[in-house]
């Protein structure tokens, strides 16, 4: 068994798109459109098989508190090195994403960084 994919609700969808095939490699398809509801998604895909599923709606309704909420905490991408890490977190900082956290190694012994991007979510980057 494995998941298949995780899909994530987003106001613009074109950024969220741009966000994750610039600085993540994702490759996109077309994207899908449903004319009688407004949903569109798009569905990005990464070198190890994962999927990420992004869509909105016209009538999406966010949270008051979007970091503070039950549900997923964030999406973590590995990456090859500590260094690499450091780079890219260097490059989001840079064009203007909130370094949340790191980089550090945790408590835990890894080496990330967080990341606060794509309408308040959070993005992991770790070895």
């Amino acid at each position: 068994m494995r998941i298949e994919h995780v899909a994530l609700y987003v106001n613009d969808l074109d950024a969220a798109k741009q966000f994750f095939t610039r600085y993540f490699d994702a490759r996109s398809n077309e994207l899908y459109h449903n004319a009688t509801t407004g949903f569109r998604s798009y569905f990005l895909s990464f070198d190890d098989g994962a999927r990420l599923e992004i869509m909105t709606r016209p009538d999406m309704d966010d949270l008051e508190k979007p970091l503070a909420r039950t549900g997923f905490a964030h999406l973590a991408f590995s990456v090859e090195s500590p260094e690499a890490v450091d780079r890219l977190t260097a490059q989001l900082a840079a064009d203007g994403y909130r370094v949340a956290s790191g980089p550090r190694t945790t408590g835990d012994g890894y080496y990330e960084s967080c990341i606060v991007a794509l309408e308040g979510n959070q993005i992991e980057i770790t070895v």
